[in-house]
């Protein structure tokens, strides 16, 4: 048995292996961070991303506050660490094996990294526009 439902038919998304001897680390949005593309948003449409983003150094100064617009950003430390701060007073420190789900549009700020921190960060959607944006009232 297949696992297939009669009838159904398979989500639009297409077989993608990404090789990291074939995936080159390019700059980004962050000038401290490289990045890697997994081939997941053009695998699905737009529908989720995935990169892989590498410390080019520590971080110099904080991201400054800013939010994304997408429905969520999902963060999976894999070395190092980052510590971040959010609107809701929430303050973190997340080291190799910790995940953080930021919903979109939520207010956060990255204040430090390790040396060599190392993230996997999923979006949903795909295409995830970044926006600076004035810290929360708490934090003015």
């Amino acid at each position: 048995m297949d696992g297939s439902v009669a009838g159904a038919s398979r989500p639009e998304i297409k077989l993608t292996v990404a090789k990291k001897a074939e995936q080159p680390f390019v700059k980004g949005r962050r000038k401290f961070f490289r990045y890697r593309d997994l081939g997941v948003q053009a695998a699905t449409q737009g529908k989720l991303r995935a990169q892989v983003m590498e410390a080019i150094t520590g971080m110099t100064e904080p991201t400054g506050w800013h939010t994304h617009q997408c429905e969520a950003q999902f963060v999976y430390v894999l070395k190092g660490w980052v510590e971040l701060e959010f609107e809701d007073g929430t303050r973190t420190r997340s080291e190799a094996g910790d995940a953080i789900l930021i919903p979109g549009g939520m207010k956060h700020n990255e204040i430090a990294t390790s040396d060599d921190v190392e993230i996997l960060e999923l979006s949903i959607p795909g295409d995830m526009a970044t926006t600076p944006c004035d810290p929360p009232a708490a934090k003015a």
